[in-house]
């Protein structure tokens, strides 16, 4: 099965009808402006470095690609079809809101060879989105996620772990609107604060309490388990990393972390295995092994073996150690137990 790569093609901030609270698209995206001349280049320097026989597409990210000037889309959208006929690609994904997904704008999408639409709903919730300014209700949302649905495009529901007004509870709830929706994959986002938004004036006096890192690697993890459970792919989990994020005129506060997606993925792991555990209930002199999927005990240990101290310690049981098995699938886990008198394991 070949593997998967995206040409990504930045439009900061273009079409989109109003500034949400959090957003700052050219910090998020590094691209201080805009240079459709440039487009055949980036695309052809991206090519020359995929040389791995990976399916290519080209994704148009940021801003609202469906919102922008009919006729620059138009244009974006035959140089991304120019590669698919030569064979050079697959096919183009883009990025847009739910308000402006309508019948007109998918037959132009589908006329272009475009596979996939990502719709950036970041919550399910009317009050979140009253609060951070979405400009479209929930409404919008299931409207937008069934006309994509209906005419054949692939669904990528991109969501946020932390807004303004949410809670872990509703943050499910929207995960579980991705996955009813039928969406084939899922995007999680736990919000950054960035200079030079409302939101970081928000956090300045008091009005947001940014969510602090192992809080959002917690409800992240949560959001990932129900994605995963449902067979839904997670593309990615937090931002891509951009030495502009680090920056101290770009970045105010929040979990903005390199490698936030392995915490999560350690998380889950860590969850996992302690469910089993409980199941399990220990004695405390019990030998333990862990086995986890061959090439996963990396994360399934945690970072500095953070998962392997903090099962020791919730169980108080010293005696614990990982392995890994070919026989077990993705975050499969399976515990033995030894002592003196029986073996067990789950």
């Amino acid at each position: 099965m070949k593997t998967h790569a995206n040409i990504p093609i930045f439009i900061p901030h273009l079409g989109c009808p109003n500034q949400c609270v959090f957003c700052n698209q050219r910090i998020i995206s590094g691209e201080k402006e805009f240079k459709p001349e440039e487009i055949k280049d980036k695309i052809e320097t991206a090519l020359s470095t995929i040389n791995d026989g990976r399916e290519v597409e080209i994704a148009f990210f940021g801003g609202s690609f469906t919102g922008i000037d009919r006729n620059l889309m138009t244009e974006l959208l035959e140089i991304g079809y120019s590669y698919i006929k030569s064979g050079r690609v697959v096919g183009i994904r883009c990025s847009t809101r739910p308000d402006y997904i309508d019948v007109e704008v998918l037959e132009i999408l589908k006329k272009y060879g475009v596979k996939v639409i990502e719709l950036g709903l970041q919550s399910i919730d009317e009050e979140v989105l009253r609060v951070t300014k979405r400009g479209h209700t929930a409404d919008d949302a299931k409207r937008a996620c069934k006309l994509v649905v209906d005419y054949g495009f692939e669904l990528v529901g991109q969501m946020m772990i932390g807004l303004p007004g949410s809670t872990p509870e509703r943050e499910i709830e929207t995960a579980k609107f991705i996955i009813d929706s039928g969406a084939v994959g899922a995007r999680i986002y736990p919000t950054v604060v960035f200079s030079d938004t409302e939101l970081c004036h928000m956090a300045k006096v008091g009005e947001y309490n940014p969510i602090s890192l192992p809080d959002a690697v917690k409800r992240s993890a949560d959001v990932k388990r129900l994605f995963v459970s449902s067979d839904i792919s997670v593309i990615r989990v937090g931002l891509c990393s951009s030495e502009n994020l680090s920056a101290d005129d770009t970045y105010f506060a929040g979990p903005n972390h390199a490698a936030i997606g392995e915490l999560v993925e350690n998380e889950i792991y860590y969850s996992i295995i302690s469910e089993k555990m409980k199941e399990i209930n220990p004695m405390p002199g019990d030998n333990i092994t862990i086995f986890v999927r061959k090439g996963s005990l990396s994360k399934a240990l945690g970072q500095k073996k953070s998962n392997k101290i903090r099962i020791i310690k919730e169980f108080n049981t010293p005696y614990v150690n990982f392995s890994e098995s070919e026989e077990l699938d993705e975050y499969g886990v399976r515990i033995y137990t030894e002592n003196r008198k029986e073996k067990r394991c789950t």
